[in-house]
């Protein structure tokens, strides 16, 4: 199951950065096309903010997979 849960984590993160792509291609209101209309308007607070918040929902991501490996196999316990 490690590798498994290491791979969902992964998809998870790229997944979230690949919003900005799909919400341009198909026309969605999102965080993605929030990016880029402050990109091409310049708005560079908003810019650092969506920044900031994929990176904390990525970084999020990340310790809920190291938590859950210790759940999985408890020769992996942090101590």
């Amino acid at each position: 199951m490690i590798p498994v849960l290491t791979v969902i984590g992964i998809q998870l993160g790229q997944l979230m950065a690949g919003s900005i792509i799909l919400e341009s291609v198909f026309s969605l209101p999102g965080i993605g096309r929030l990016a880029l209309g402050a990109i091409t308007a310049r708005d560079l607070p908003v810019v650092q903010g969506v920044g900031l918040f994929v990176a904390s929902v990525i970084v999020m991501i990340n310790v809920a997979v190291d938590i859950l490996y210790g759940v999985l196999d408890p020769r992996i316990r942090h101590e």
